[in-house]
Parts: structure tokens; sequence; C-alpha cells
């Protein structure tokens, strides 16, 4: 549900909040990771060209991949990439909504090819992150968004098919996503790899646990990876979200509930919730958050999950 409900925010993740409030709200927000070398793109520490908008965008230039991108926080990256002059390949199992977004975006003036691949496949995921490259070059930018929820059910009875869907997936496909773009970041001089964790990493809610686990464990890919990948120019910054309006939550809809009811239900959700706006958010500000943490002005982020709630964490 990219959610949280309880539990305390370490340091860095304090720290990386700030740092994502500053991003989102687009507080000098430069151009994405570049492909020359880690010096030039400041990732030592010195100031590159990096930190200039293109002419056409300030991802202008720039290579993005995105998994799990034809609903949801995926699909408003995607959109928001390409509409910053970034060529976008993205995957998803969906096939017409693959094709949905690549053909909004490409009606829009941008660049996006849609890729179908399954993210709990080594092959097709290899075979997708290959393919973009081909084509556009790169990668520059990942964002390893690809996750799923089931039902809401007690741990104990949570059947052994559905922990292996949630976990292959989650966990699982940020794993292969991230084995095929390091190679491809290291040899173009670097580049930033951006995963879509959860707030519930710091407090689930009954029924989440599998959810909250493979989240967990996404965590410390990010944190294994960022320590193996500074040195390579590569930065690795896990996107935390709060209770964000996307597809994902029909999982928990109640039998019978109409498009409206479910509307409302959801809505008044948000109103009781415990965030500081009483509301869930949008996909497109989670994107925003995604743009500004891909920024070279974050340049020295790296390791981090980065929580962007609306306050629902402080509040507990």
């Amino acid at each position: 549900m990219q959610d949280g409900s309880s539990g305390s925010v370490g340091r860095r993740h304090v720290l990386g909040g700030a740092a994502a409030a500053m991003a989102a709200a687009g507080v000098g927000l430069g151009a994405g990771a570049r492909t020359a070398s880690a010096q030039e793109r400041g990732t030592d520490g010195k100031d590159g060209q990096g930190g200039q908008r293109g002419k056409g965008g300030r991802y202008a230039g720039k290579t993005v991949l995105v998994t799990g991108a034809t609903t949801g926080i995926g699909r408003a990256a995607a959109i928001a990439f390409a509409a910053e002059g970034a060529r976008v390949g993205f995957c998803g199992r969906r096939r017409n909504l693959g094709q949905d977004v690549e053909r909004l975006i490409r009606k829009a003036g941008g660049e996006a090819t849609y890729i179908r691949a399954d993210v709990r496949r080594p092959e097709e995921v290899r075979g997708f992150v290959e393919a973009v490259a081909r084509k556009y070059g790169g990668p520059d930018i990942a964002l390893n968004n690809a996750g799923i929820q089931k039902p809401f059910t007690d741990l104990h009875e949570v059947s052994v098919a559905d922990w292996d869907d949630v976990t292959l997936t989650n966990t699982r496909g940020v794993f292969l996503a991230m084995k095929y773009e390091i190679p491809l970041m290291r040899a173009g001089g670097g580049g930033v790899i951006l995963v879509t964790g959860s707030s519930n990493q710091y407090g689930t809610r009954p029924g989440l646990g599998s959810y909250t686990a493979s989240k967990n464990s996404v965590q410390g890919l990010v944190q294994a990876a960022a320590i193996e990948n500074g040195t390579h120019g590569i930065r690795v910054v896990a996107l935390a979200p709060g209770m964000t309006d996307t597809p994902m939550l029909d999982v928990h809809r109640p039998p019978g509930d109409t498009d409206e009811q479910w509307a409302a239900r959801k809505a008044e959700f948000g109103r009781l919730g415990i965030d500081a706006f009483k509301r869930m958010a949008t996909p497109e500000e989670m994107a925003s958050a995604a743009l500004g943490l891909a920024s070279d002005d974050m340049r020295f982020q790296t390791g981090t999950t980065v929580v962007v709630d609306g306050g629902q964490l402080s509040g507990l």
C-alpha cells in the first residue's frame, strides 16, 4: 500500500526526508546523471556540468529505465521524465496498458518505448535492460519501481504462493534490475538507481507482513549497491512513499463497491489518516520526488531511503 503506520525513522532517513522535501519542491533541480565520467558528474564532490538544465528539459539526452510503469507511480514517473526530455524505456506485464502509456508520451512529443517484461523472470529483465540500452544508450537513470501487494492477510495465514509472488516481484525484481543495470552504468561512467520502497518499512499494519518484509529487503539491496558502486559514479537511493492513490490499492477494494463508492472510501481513509495533509498522495507527487532525487543536485546522497509520506511517520 506504499504507506507506513508506526515505528521510528533513523538519522539517515530523517536527513534523507529533508533532502526529498527540497527535491520535490523543485529547489535548484539540475540535469540528471551524466554518462561521461564520475568527475564530470560531480560524484566526487567537484562541480561539473550536470547541474545545467538541458535545452529540451532538465533530463534532455538522458536514458531512463522504469520498471512497473504501466500504472501508478511508475507510469507517472515515465511520463514526467519524458516531459523533461529523457528517452524513457519502460516495462510492465500488461501490454495494453504499456502501449497506452507509450502512445501518451509520444503524442505529447516525448520519446518512450514500452517493452513487455516480468521482473520475476531474469531473462526478461535482462532483455528489457539491454534492449533499451541498444536503442537509447545508457542507462543514465533507473527507477526500479515494479511492486505488488496482496489483500490484507495475517502472516500465519499467508499462502506460500502469495509470499513467493510478493517476494519475487518486490525484492528479487529489484535485485535482477540492479544486476543488469549496474554493469552498463559502470561501463558508461556512472548513473543513478532509484528504487521504490515504502514508508511501511518503518511500521507495518495488520495484514501487510509479506509486503513489509519485501520492502525492508529492498532497503538492504540499496545499501549494498550504494557502497559497492560509489567509486564507479553510481548513486543508489530508495524513495519510500506514504499512502498513495494507485491501482495497487485495488486489491483491498471490498467486493461490490462501485467505482464511486471505492473512490469515496479511499478519500475518507485519507481524511482519517495521520499524515499532515489528511489525504493520499498522488502518483505525480511521487514522480516529482523521483525527478528531484535523480538530479545532480543530490549527488552526495546515496545508500539512503527517503521517506515522502506527507508527515505520516511524524504523527505517530
